[in-house]
């Protein structure tokens, strides 16, 4: 399908690994012009050359700290004056946080958790919303996780900030409906991310089988879904990818689930 990306300008924060890459990907490939913004330059440059093979004009990376005000001012304001002042696409893929469960977390873990979920998107739209507003048309899509809606007695700290940045998302949806600046939000299922392959390896677990990953997040978070397997990156990227294009041209302030099946109300 043609989403009408073509020139269009993208934002991905946490664009250069997992699932931000698999987003960027996608975009890339219907001819968006993709900045992937991350920590470390030289995955960022490793994601750029891959963009721009796969059809991205004048493909960036930028090394941000979206924790740093500053920093995030003089990324989108590099962006703004590469891109003519408009972004069409802003996408926040960003947000991990603290496992264990309520007894075990300290102050200082709740509080950094809200700072990478919440605030890092919240700087990041602030700041790009003069130049999604020049635009012809633009899109916000956040990134959620399935916890807020499938509790997990281990990450109440990382589903508490998930859960913030869903309602922030919900607020922006309404705050923007007028400009016509769609806002929604994917939350993804057990994805095999590069922190949850990871994280099964701690626990002797080959994470690069989704079939064996599933099992052990059953074992230890009680999450597991309808399908026997976890999900991989490139299975949500054409999700959120569609959220951000023209295509979606009515769908608004939704958060849309993909989980492998769950019993999500």
């Amino acid at each position: 399908m043609d989403l009408g990306l073509a020139n269009a300008t993208a934002a991905v924060v946490g664009g250069s690994r997992g699932m931000g890459l698999a987003t960027a990907r996608c975009l890339a490939e219907d001819g968006a012009r993709v900045a992937v913004i991350g920590r470390t330059q030289a995955v960022l440059d490793s994601a750029v050359e891959d963009l721009t093979g796969r059809g991205s004009p004048d493909a960036v990376g930028l090394a941000v700290d979206i924790g740093d005000a500053e920093q995030v001012t003089t990324a989108f304001a590099e962006l703004g004056e590469r891109w003519g002042g408009e972004l069409n696409v802003l996408i926040n893929t960003v947000g991990p946080g603290a496992a264990g469960n309520f007894e075990q977390l300290s102050d200082e873990q709740w509080l950094q958790s809200v700072e990478d979920g919440v605030l890092g998107m919240v700087r990041c739209v602030r700041t790009a919303l003069p130049l999604l507003r020049k635009a012809e048309w633009a899109r916000i899509v956040n990134f959620s996780a399935h916890s807020t809606q499938r509790q997990s007695v281990m990450l109440p700290a990382y589903t508490a900030a998930k859960s913030m940045l869903t309602s922030v998302s919900k607020n922006l949806s309404l705050l923007l409906a007028k400009d016509e600046i769609l806002v929604n939000v994917v939350s993804p299922g057990s994805i095999a991310s590069e922190s949850l392959v990871g994280w099964a390896k701690s626990v002797d677990v080959d994470g690069n089988d989704p079939y064996a990953l599933m099992q052990a997040i059953d074992k230890h978070f009680g999450h597991p879904a309808h399908m026997p397997r976890a999900g991989l990156p490139e299975e949500i990227g054409p999700v959120a990818a569609f959220l951000a294009s023209r295509r979606n041209s009515y769908m608004t302030g939704a958060n849309i689930n993909v989980d492998g099946g769950s019993d999500f109300t």
